[in-house]
């Protein structure tokens, strides 16, 4: 009985495993089946059809505050989801290194060349778990994630970054990653991470895994997720970094497109939930709960024990370190644009165990060289105990601190490479920001670390598996940091000198010179390191970083972006857009429309044979001229050919009272998945072809329309900082139906609408409205001919 019991549960699991892509190729390949291949536009706008005004007109004042109030509790819970997930990866990836380090001390107590073999085995171990994971369940798990959120929060939908596979995936495949000492760091994962819980959170749970509650099945709009997942991100650099006020900026500066002072509100609760949570976790660790996770764990610096004041004559090496930043990251963003596009093109597509052997070999080869640098260094003496009673020298295995032992002939010795190599690189972070380390690391060391770990870090770049930049990036700022810190300190021997402030400095200048982040990045630098009085000069090494980064190329971010066909649309438009029209650029495109009563064998042809979203719906006027009636989503047209309900037998007009209980504002959402309805899975019979369908219920009759003759720069602006799908592009001259100002917009709510005119009846004549209207009959050209969408 008992072992029918177990068969049937193998059995089961065998089929789950079976419904899940092996690669990423193949689910790329059931997204393009679906009729959705690669990056598609999300429909930030609203659309104002039918249904949704019946639906708003049926909401009172109690539901407008439920409403609100539950954007409230989803923020709180994408806080606190996010929090735990940064609780769970901090704890296991400070455990798992501490596992690794602690056994590795006792055995090479023993034997180094053991100690070595155990070294190796436990970061493949951890390695090969996270490409595994990556490769075999989550495919979009890979990488940072934050160039693909960008995207999402640009208008731009990725097939497959929001799903709960790739929640699962990049946690545990970020505790593999980082616990296995690859140079990557879990603060882009951690992003990605709360985007996801946010997405999740906001669509109702995953329906293929069954975790979907009605009561969170509220938010139906991609604009309600968009705001949901907006929070996701600040919460996921809150956690990260400790740093809720440098989250809020971070997704104010870098991944969003637009802002709301609204959802400033929101953003901040966010991450306030976050750094609670977190602290309490903390709290709770100090109890000695959590393992080897001791006094390391979550990154915060503190370095408010260091250098409080600094001279004029520290401007100049300070300025130089901004230089070096600024080379030293837009070198980085270049090399690892090239590395990850040879991975990209040629190493991966050979399938999946050539990824699984690319990150082991990674592995193997990280493994190697941070044990086996430290055995080339000489050991230094630890300093005075009666001079420095607070530094224990050397510190016992496996914990966090300075002043290592390895391969040294004295007990009283430690190894100033090994310091570095052995320690997580939160620890490794902290040691080289620590205050009161004069002399504890040599020149040469920090000069082969930087070199091998810039090494290090560009060529795994790109593997299929989770990975951040940033604190790698803070770990090569701070080591050439600390190298003109002392050089600082043999040029100047009177100032008080930290070389620990000159690292943290180096750490901002390198993250601007790659990322080309400034406020942002400047909070969460005094936030992780507890030191306001810094402040100034992080501001300083940051934009004179930014500025010289800026001279080679762009940002990280924007890079892998476009790397992966992501298609951002840039802050500013080009230069050339303003010589150009919106008539210029789509006058190479043919208009594709639907009548008002449209056959359904004609929209099913018009479907088949166009991959467009979006198709105008023209209708004829009085005088049978040609009208645009509105914009109608391709999303829109599959549910109404699935039901089938809204078929006629006449190709007239439906009364709109008639369809006021067949939908619901619900049927029409889009899964998150990407994955919706396609027009192959639709199957109609002949008669059901001849049939007809009325689409005035369904179309958005207000879309966003400019002349022809507007500059595309114009248009350009107008669509990012909306976040438009569609803009129709309508010739000049229009009939003036009234002129809105300011002072329109600003009635008051008790107002008679009926008793307010448009400041244009106000100031023109009746008579000079009769020539203008006049005027464009005269001249209207047909509309048909001319109606074009800018985008697609």
């Amino acid at each position: 009985m008992f072992s029918n019991h177990i068969q049937n549960g193998i059995e089961t699991a065998r089929l789950v495993w079976s419904q899940i892509p092996r690669s990423e190729e193949e689910e790329l390949a059931e997204v393009g089946r679906n009729g959705n291949g690669g990056a598609e536009s999300l429909d930030y706008e609203v659309i104002e059809n039918y249904a949704y005004r019946e639906e708003q007109a049926q909401r009172g004042k109690l539901y407008v505050w439920y409403y609100v109030m539950l954007k409230w509790f989803f923020s709180l819970l994408i806080g606190i989801g996010t929090a735990l997930s940064a609780v769970f990866i901090n704890l296991a990836v400070e455990n798992f290194s501490g596992w690794k380090y602690a056994a590795t001390f006792s055995i090479i107590q023993h034997s180094y060349f053991a100690g070595f073999l155990v070294y190796i085995i436990f970061n493949l171990g951890l390695v090969f778990s996270s490409v595994f994971i990556v490769t075999q369940f989550a495919p979009a798990a890979a990488g940072s994630g934050i160039p693909e959120i960008k995207g999402y929060l640009n208008g731009v939908d990725t097939p497959g970054i929001l799903l709960f596979r790739t929640l699962i995936g990049k946690i545990f495949g970020s505790i593999g990653s980082v616990g296995g000492g690859l140079a990557l760091g879990k603060e882009g994962p951690l992003v990605h991470t709360g985007a996801c819980i946010a997405s999740l959170i906001g669509q109702g749970g995953s329906t293929k895994y069954h975790l979907n509650p009605r009561w969170l099945q509220v938010f139906e709009s991609d604009r309600d997720r968009r705001d949901l997942v907006t929070c996701g991100c600040a919460a996921g650099v809150a956690a990260a970094f400790r740093a809720p006020v440098g989250g809020v900026l971070f997704a104010l500066e870098e991944v969003t497109s637009w802002w709301r002072s609204h959802l400033m509100w929101r953003v901040f609760f966010t991450s306030a939930v976050v750094a609670v949570v977190v602290r309490s976790a903390m709290g709770w660790c100090k109890s000695g709960k959590c393992g080897h996770f001791g006094s390391g764990g979550f990154i915060i610096w503190d370095i408010s024990g260091g250098q409080e004041d600094y001279s004029f004559q520290e401007m100049l090496p300070m300025a130089i370190i901004g230089v070096i930043g600024g080379l030293l990251g837009a070198l980085f963003n270049q090399l690892t644009l090239y590395m990850a596009r040879w991975r990209r093109n040629y190493l991966h597509k050979k399938g999946n165990r050539v990824k699984v052997l690319d990150a082991c070999i990674l592995s193997l080869v990280t493994s190697v060289i941070s044990f086996g640098l430290p055995l080339l260094r000489k050991c230094s003496p630890c300093p005075d105990s009666e001079a420095n009673p607070d530094i224990e020298c050397p510190r016992p295995p496996g914990t966090y601190g300075n002043f290592v032992n390895f391969y040294c002939s004295n007990d009283k010795q430690y190894n100033d490479l090994a310091t570095i190599f052995f320690n997580t690189q939160d620890d490794a972070i902290r040691n080289l920001f620590s205050a009161k380390t004069f002399h504890e690391y040599s020149a040469k060391s920090l000069i082969t670390f930087l070199v091998m770990f810039y090494s290090l870090t560009v060529v795994t770049f790109g593997s299929a598996v989770p990975a951040g930049q940033f604190v790698p990036g803070i770990m090569i700022g701070s080591t050439y940091g600390r190298l003109v810190g002392m050089f600082v300190v043999k040029f100047y021997r009177k100032l008080n000198v930290e070389e620990g402030t000159y690292a943290l400095l180096g750490a901002a200048s390198f993250l601007g010179g790659s990322m080309r982040m400034t406020v942002s990045l400047c909070v969460i630098m005094v936030e992780i390191t507890n030191n306001l009085q810094l402040l100034p000069l992080i501001m300083l090494v940051l934009l004179i970083s930014k500025a010289v980064g800026d001279v080679f190329n762009e940002g990280l971010y924007d890079e892998q972006a476009r790397l992966r066909a992501i298609p951002l649309l840039e802050s500013r438009p080009k230069q050339y857009m303003r010589n150009m029209t919106a008539r210029d650029a789509c006058k190479n495109q043919q208009v594709v429309y639907f009548s008002r009563v449209a056959k359904v064998a004609d929209i099913v042809s018009v479907l088949r044979n166009n991959k467009h979203n979006g198709f105008p719906v023209v209708g004829h006027g009085r005088n049978q001229e040609p009208l645009v009636m509105g914009l109608i989503l391709r999303s829109h047209l599959l549910v109404l050919l699935q039901s089938k309900i809204d078929f006629q037998n006449n190709p007239f007009p439906c009364d709109l009272r008639s369809i006021a209980n067949r939908h619901h504002l619900s049927d029409f959402v889009k899964p998150i998945s990407s994955k919706g309805l396609s027009i192959e899975k639709i199957h109609l019979g002949h008669d059901e072809l001849e049939m007809y369908l009325d689409l005035t219920p369904f179309l958005n009759p207000s879309p966003y329309v400019v002349p022809e003759d507007m500059s595309l720069a114009k248009v350009y602006n107008l669509f990012r900082h909306l976040g438009l799908r569609h803009i129709f592009v309508v010739p000049q001259p229009s009939r003036v139906v009234g002129l809105i100002t300011r002072k329109d917009l600003l009635l008051e709510e008790n107002q008679d609408s009926a008793t307010v005119e448009l400041q244009s009846t106000s100031v023109r004549a009746p008579q000079v409205r009769r020539n203008i209207k006049q005027h464009v009959h005269s001249e209207h050209q047909p509309l048909l001919d001319n109606l074009l969408p800018v985008s697609k």
